[in-house]
């Protein structure tokens, strides 16, 4: 039985189905397909796994199958232009419905497509890896990378519906694993102390791909996403506190050239970082920040920062950030354990201590 959890938007609500074997019940995909003509959207990892098994729930459908390159690398104008052509090719209406098949840059290629596409059209979402489950599947923002700055081009556009199925985390390898446990271990630093320290208790049994472990870490993450994004869709005010550690993250990936390192990679070492910030500031104790670079490490993921990006390229890709304003660089810290602060202006001095670090 699919657990069901819902994100309240008014009109714009739709579930979260969570649980194993969810890929092979018919009616949760079918139920939210408005018309005769479906897009799936997925890449060339994702579709010799788990394309034919979505499909068969399609035959009564005019389907049309789009297998993307897979890597961050691909998350770009030129690959969204596939997803337009294939959709004006086959003359897709507004009322088609897009299913996105994959990790997180299928799903947000495919979100921006179905936001743009004769100015919107229904998308369905099916998160393949942990970190898209947890995160990005969830919550409505969709775009693309510019080579200077992450996801700068996009909208928010909220799917029909998300499904999850546990049991294909069976097949993703353990780098990929890793990299969605940095965005679990980042909603208990933002908001949840207990949780935060059920996974430091339970680190083992998560990365030993334990199903009750694992099922737990999505229901909550899931569950603490859905109640930000209920209170603030568009990130004008605590929606924010999810990009803990994004901003140092987001310039690692650009200095570093997109695919080098996994989003969430990158978002463990920037958390890293403003949690080092948050301590010079006086708010997070040495303990603390010793506790947080350990959980990390406990969940096989990198704490420092490439040493072949200097503080000043580091500094250089921070300012491309969407939460500065007037110039200044504003990150989200940890008042503690638990508990994060909206975006706040952070002098350069205290920065570079940081990165120089």
């Amino acid at each position: 039985m699919a657990n069901v959890m819902q994100v309240e938007l008014g009109d714009r609500s739709y579930p979260i189905y969570i649980g194993a074997g969810n890929l092979d019940k018919s009616e949760l995909l079918t139920r939210h397909i408005k018309s005769k003509q479906v897009v799936v959207v997925t890449n060339e990892t994702v579709a010799p796994l788990y394309l034919e098994r979505v499909s068969r729930h399609l035959q009564d459908y005019q389907v049309e199958t789009i297998v993307l390159s897979d890597g961050e690398q691909f998350k770009t104008l030129e690959t969204l232009n596939i997803i337009f052509d294939a959709l004006l090719a086959k003359k897709f209406s507004r009322n088609a419905t897009l299913i996105a098949l994959g990790g997180g840059v299928v799903g947000d290629l495919s979100g921006f497509a179905a936001a743009c596409y004769q100015r919107g059209i229904p998308f369905i979402q099916i998160p393949t890896t942990l970190l898209s489950q947890v995160d990005s599947s969830v919550g409505g923002k969709t775009g693309v990378n510019h080579a200077l700055g992450k996801n700068m081009l996009g909208a928010f556009y909220q799917p029909q519906s998300v499904i999850i199925d546990v049991d294909v985390l069976d097949t993703l390898d353990d780098r990929q694993l890793a990299a969605g446990v940095a965005e679990v271990i980042k909603y208990g630093l933002i908001r949840d102390a207990s949780f935060f320290l059920w996974i430091e208790s339970n680190i083992e049994k998560i990365m030993a791909r334990d199903k009750m472990a694992l099922t737990y870490i999505i229901e909550q993450s899931c569950q603490s996403k859905a109640e930000i994004v209920a209170s603030d869709e568009r990130e004008s005010g605590i929606r924010a506190i999810l990009n803990l550690g994004h901003t140092f993250g987001h310039a690692i990936e650009a200095g570093m050239g997109y695919g080098e390192y996994l989003h969430g990679e990158a978002v463990a070492i920037g958390t890293c970082q403003a949690a080092e910030l948050s301590c010079e500031l006086g708010w997070l104790s040495h303990t603390d920040v010793t506790r947080i670079k350990t959980l990390f490490q406990n969940a096989a993921l990198p704490i420092k920062a490439p040493s072949s990006l200097s503080a000043e390229t580091f500094l250089e890709l921070m300012a491309v950030d969407k939460k500065n304003v007037d110039g200044d660089i504003r990150l989200i810290l940890l008042k503690e354990i638990g508990e994060a602060t909206l975006p706040v202006a952070v002098e350069q001095k205290q920065l570079l201590k940081v990165l120089n670090s």
